[in-house]
């Protein structure tokens, strides 16, 4: 990291921790922690749909603080959508309850060499304004702010197969048969996100995360490696430039962490499929870890919640940054929110 860019961010436990160093207390936050579990972020929601929180960044600003102000958590995370990068390359991205899907999704070769590839200054500046605005709030009350993108292989299964799936269809066809088109397509999403992901970071965000979440459902380990390993280390690579901690999440890849991992990032972020400690034996002691508390358990039992926990950061030992091993579940009570941050702040009360 350079030093003007070190001097930039605001001191803190949670980048500290990223950066590998000793830290007196664990560090933690939350995938989705601004979202609807939260009565003020559905009070928001009830006046705002999606697009226009996406659109207007005082009201991006306003879903990014909302968890800051009931809990001490140690990092924010832009309230943002993984699928803006394919709006400015020309797709077209609606929302609704059922998650985003695009109306005009990549069918051919001929799509894919239509997509454009423009700076993101210009395609996606009213994210990068958010996150300034973000950035500056979050600085005054000491806390850092992350950016975050989706990684290649996520985007490109969005764009061919118009939204969510189960089994990948499109998106496996057209790696199978037509490789060229699929390396396109890759190259084009690399580009964008390297280009994406640095102008957040010189907008004031400290760390990044690269959000993988359809690798490990779609792909088994060999495809892995051969689709979509070389395009996400590429961008990795990219984000060298960025001069901040780099965050690696991704979901169901136990089978192959070792390969997500050698991507590169500085964090690797897991989910709660394994243990922390098989995911410690399996990347080593030098390796800063972030995970892996299952969403689900923050519905159950108090003492089951502290079990896990308390496995957790015995299995991550020191390098460790706590967070769920995917985002907040709406049925989630706020309540048991204060009660984890607490508990991983190391409050006996909270046992």
């Amino acid at each position: 990291m350079s030093s003007a860019a070190a001097a930039r961010q605001p001191s803190s436990t949670f980048l500290a921790a990223c950066r590998g160093e000793a830290v007196a207390r664990t560090p933690i936050w939350l995938m989705r922690q601004a979202g609807r579990y939260l009565p003020e972020y559905r009070d928001l929601r009830s006046r705002r749909s999606m697009a226009e929180l996406l659109a207007t960044p005082e009201l991006a600003v306003e879903a990014t603080l909302i968890p800051l102000r009931r809990f001490p958590v140690d990092a924010a995370i832009i309230f943002s959508d993984l699928l803006l990068p394919l709006v400015g390359m020309g797709l077209a991205v609606s929302y609704d309850d059922g998650g985003p899907s695009v109306s005009n999704p990549l069918r051919s070769t001929r799509d894919i060499d239509m997509l454009a590839v423009p700076p993101a200054s210009e395609a996606l500046e009213t994210t990068l304004t958010a996150v300034r605005m973000a950035a500056s709030e979050c600085a005054a009350r000491g806390v850092p702010l992350i950016g975050f993108a989706g990684a290649p292989f996520t985007l490109a299964s969005y764009a061919i197969e118009g939204g969510t799936s189960r089994s990948f269809t499109r998106t496996k066809a057209m790696m199978y048969e037509v490789p060229a088109a699929w390396e396109r397509l890759m190259g084009r999403l690399v580009t964008i996100l390297t280009d994406f992901l640095v102008a957040q970071a010189r907008s004031g965000a400290a760390a990044l995360q690269v959000f993988d979440s359809w690798a490990g459902v779609a792909l088994g380990r060999d495809d892995y490696v051969r689709y979509a390993q070389p395009w996400t280390r590429r961008l990795f690579e990219g984000l060298k430039t960025a001069g901040v901690p780099l965050i690696s999440f991704s979901t169901g890849t136990a089978p192959f962490i070792e390969e997500v991992a050698a991507c590169g990032g500085d964090v690797v972020s897991v989910d709660w499929r394994m243990p922390m400690a098989w995911y410690r034996e399996a990347l080593g002691p030098a390796r800063v870890l972030q995970g892996n508390l299952d969403p689900a358990a923050l519905l159950g039992p108090w003492r089951g919640i502290v079990e896990k926990v308390d496995a957790i950061r015995s299995g991550a030992g020191s390098r460790h940054v706590f967070n769920l091993g995917h985002g907040i579940l709406p049925e989630t009570d706020p309540s048991v929110v204060a009660r984890l941050v607490g508990l991983v702040h190391g409050e006996e009360e909270n046992r």
